[in-house]
């Protein structure tokens, strides 16, 4: 066989003749450290390192935990989502059986002034009593592993931590819902284990400081106000229903009075009116306490006939 019957390759082409002065220092092209003037703007920011932090304090969770552990969507302006945000304590706000309320201020020192105070709802720990009356409250409710309601049925170490999971679980998705349902609730604005981050309500007193909304129990209304707080609470009442919801601790302890609006918290307990066996009764029982606070005000309602009206708008 000749060359010429061999097969032809392409030539490969030939690389460029480098100059008599090209050097191979691979420091040759490095700028001075500070001369950035080629670097493309969208690669540059501005680094800053935090302290350490000090107690009382601790970097946002808002991020760590999951999306769907996040208030709904539209949030709220206030709502801080900063990843350099930090919590810092404030102060016990309530206590109580079950659960004690802190106030939290989260903010970005970046940005201080977009900072926002939170009600932070935490459940107590294993060793503290946990809610009173569960079982007819957890009645119809399933635990999404077998592990879990076997362990709550012994009560164990083991079963509590579950049931104060559990009970804040049920706070957050009972505000969720009501919150989408356009409810007066305060704002869900994340759960991280058994602590709720939620909206503080608040009100501003003549000198112009920011307090906590009062109990409607602690507060005098006039009789216009009365009658239209009454009125919010039947609206919010018939639209639980309508949703087949019933709070089943309703009282005016546990409604709050911001101003001429009212807002309904403490919501872990809150049933199925159709599926829970005493949800009938707990409707009543809410009917009963709401009606009889209002007429020790002054004004003239009857418990019957407002289980009545809100049985007209469930069925």
């Amino acid at each position: 066989m000749s060359r010429d019957d061999l097969p032809q390759h392409p030539q490969q082409p030939q690389h460029p003749a480098f100059p008599d002065d090209f050097s191979t220092d691979p420091y040759r092209h490095v700028p001075p450290s500070d001369d950035l003037s080629d670097i493309d703007d969208r690669f540059v920011f501005d680094f800053r390192a935090y302290d350490d932090l000090e107690d009382g304090r601790r970097w946002s969770t808002w991020l760590s935990v999951e999306p769907l552990c996040r208030g709904p969507e539209p949030r709220p302006d206030w709502v801080v989502t900063s990843q350099g945000a930090i919590d810092t304590e404030l102060g016990v706000l309530k206590t109580g059986k079950e659960a004690d309320v802190h106030l939290v201020e989260r903010a970005d020192l970046l940005d201080p002034d977009a900072g926002v105070v939170m009600a932070a709802k935490r459940y107590r720990s294993p060793e503290h009593r946990t809610f009173h009356r569960s079982a007819s409250y957890t009645e119809g409710r399933s635990m999404k592993r077998s592990r879990d309601e076997r362990a709550l049925k012994r009560k164990s170490t083991f079963g509590r931590q579950v049931a104060a999971g559990e009970w804040a679980v049920s706070e957050w998705g009972a505000l969720v819902r009501l919150w989408d349902l356009g409810l007066p609730v305060p704002y869900p604005v994340q759960i991280d284990g058994t602590e709720i981050l939620m909206e503080w309500i608040t009100v501003t007193d003549e000198d112009g400081a920011v307090e906590t909304a009062p109990r409607l129990a602690q507060t005098r209304p006039s009789p216009e106000l009365l009658a239209a707080y009454f009125e919010q609470l039947t609206d919010a009442l018939a639209t639980m229903v309508q949703n087949g919801l019933v709070h089943g601790d309703l009282s005016a302890y546990n409604i709050l009075a911001a101003g001429e609006r009212l807002v309904i918290i403490d919501l872990p307990q809150i049933v199925d009116l159709v599926g829970n066996l005493n949800g009938m009764s707990f409707l009543q029982r809410d009917c009963a306490n709401i009606c009889g606070w209002f007429r020790s005000r002054g004004l003239d309602v009857d418990e019957h006939a407002l289980f009545a009206e809100l049985m007209a708008h469930a069925f």
